[in-house]
């Protein structure tokens, strides 16, 4: 069932729409969607190297423009829904401690997490919570992004048909350690954060 999965994602990966398909993931990713986009990126990569970096260029892209919808969340949606639950249980000065220290590393946070397979969509709604700087949020969020999805097309580019045979000869340990990073990622968030 992996191996099928597998074709029919690589399949997916070569489709005419395959393009939009991952710029709405990308974008869906960095605001609220739990997958990330490196699920489409690399089959789409293997499939057309010659691609590459018109793949990597349309997920940073559709990723950052993401990234700023989940800022927009955070920021619209604190005032109505996040300030008046921390009021409620009397956390706004605790609060306003985190929003200086997060502030005052903001630029880092968000070139960290935008980097590795931490959920992003957690750093761009608190970007958006603590009021970050937005032009600092934009930069450091296009240049992580984009330094991630273009270092995956470069080595897939380089390394494509060794990496594709390693892929699908290691298709179950490959999928289990990508969910067992997801996962965590997401404990993480809910335990460390």
């Amino acid at each position: 069932m992996l191996q099928r999965l597998y074709d029919w994602t690589l399949g997916l990966a070569a489709h005419r729409h395959a393009l939009l398909a991952l710029a709405v993931i990308s974008f869906a990713e960095s605001s609220f969607f739990p997958i990330p986009p490196d699920i489409l990126l690399i089959p789409m990569v293997l499939a057309a190297r010659d691609r590459a970096w018109l793949v990597a260029g349309v997920c940073t892209l559709a990723s950052a423009v993401g990234g700023l919808a989940g800022y927009a969340i955070g920021f619209f949606l604190f005032e109505t829904v996040g300030q008046p639950i921390l009021e409620l249980y009397g956390a706004m000065d605790a609060f306003a401690e985190f929003q200086v220290r997060y502030n005052e590393w903001g630029a880092w946070i968000v070139a960290g997490a935008g980097f590795t397979p931490f959920p992003y969509k957690v750093i761009t709604i608190a970007s958006g919570v603590t009021g970050l700087d937005l032009a600092t949020f934009t930069v450091a969020s296009a240049l992580s992004r984009g330094a991630r999805f273009f270092l995956i097309a470069a080595l897939l580019w380089y390394f494509g048909p060794a990496i594709r045979r390693f892929i699908e000869g290691n298709l179950a340990l490959l999928t289990t350690t990508f969910f067992v990073l997801l996962l965590g990622g997401f404990l993480a968030v809910r335990y460390v954060i």
